[in-house]
Parts: structure tokens; C-alpha cells; sequence
């Protein structure tokens, strides 16, 4: 029995799991939101609930281990000045887990994790251009066909 046990193994070990949550919270924190299982976006939740308390509590030390997790000036920075204010009123619950879909190639099903009220302060991606057809890219799409 698992008894006390929380938390999603999710087939790796410790050290792999702690670097999978480490980069999928810079993700986040980078984009706003990201694609990902439900299972890692719901382990995920409680990694970027806890870091955005710690935002919160403001202090030197707490700055110290978000540091310590983040690895980043920048982006500690971020999280302290630009993410945590926007939830001193809010107690908990800072992300928020949508159901997606299914992935095409195994059917796992995924979700889209963001912060909330980020809709509109989530960054749009940028488009591709696509190459412009010429007429001679027509002509030889025509003649290999």
C-alpha cells in the first residue's frame, strides 16, 4: 500500500524527475503555458504552486531556493517581480489543468497547464513564414508530378 506516499513516480528516476519538473517550470514560466500529459501537469501543478509561494513570501531566503530549483538570475527575478504580485490576493491554486485532447501517436492524453489569468498576458508564438510560391517553384512541382 502507498500509504503516505504522494506523488507520481511517472516511470523515472528521482534525479530525472526532478530535472523533468525543473525544465517544464521554466517552460511555463518562460510561455505562460504549455502542452503537456496530464499526469506531468498535474505533478507539475504542485512544483509551480510551491514556487509561486515562495514568490510570494518575498524574502532573501526564499529568493536563496527558488535560486537554488530555478538556476536562473532572470528568471528568479521574474518570478519575484513580475509573477508572484500578481497573486498576493490569491491562497493557493495559481495554475490551472485543462484537457486537451489525445497525443496522435500513443493516445495519451494530454493538457494544457498555464497560470491563471493568463490568458491574456500569455506571449503569442510566433508564426513560420511559409515560402512564397514562385512560378518556376509551380512549373517544377508540376513537371515532377
Amino acid at each position: 500500500m502507498r500509504h503516505l506516499n504522494s506523488g507520481r513516480k511517472l516511470n523515472r528516476t528521482s534525479a530525472h524527475r526532478k530535472a523533468l519538473f525543473r525544465n517544464m517550470f521554466l517552460a511555463l514560466l518562460r510561455a505562460g503555458r504549455i502542452k503537456t500529459t496530464d499526469a506531468k501537469a498535474k505533478e507539475l501543478r504542485r512544483v509551480a504552486d510551491r514556487m509561486v509561494t515562495l514568490g510570494k513570501r518575498g524574502d532573501l531566503a526564499a529568493r536563496r531556493r527558488a535560486f537554488d530549483f530555478i538556476r536562473s538570475h532572470k528568471l528568479v527575478k521574474q518570478l519575484f517581480d513580475e509573477l508572484a504580485p500578481r497573486f498576493k490576493d490569491r491562497n493557493g491554486g495559481y495554475t490551472r489543468v485543462v484537457k486537451f485532447g489525445l497525443r496522435r501517436g500513443d493516445a495519451a492524453p494530454l493538457s494544457i497547464i498555464e497560470f491563471v489569468g493568463s490568458e491574456a498576458q500569455a506571449k503569442p508564438r510566433k508564426r513560420r513564414k511559409q515560402p512564397k510560391e514562385t512560378e518556376g517553384g509551380e512549373q517544377r512541382a508540376a513537371a515532377g508530378a
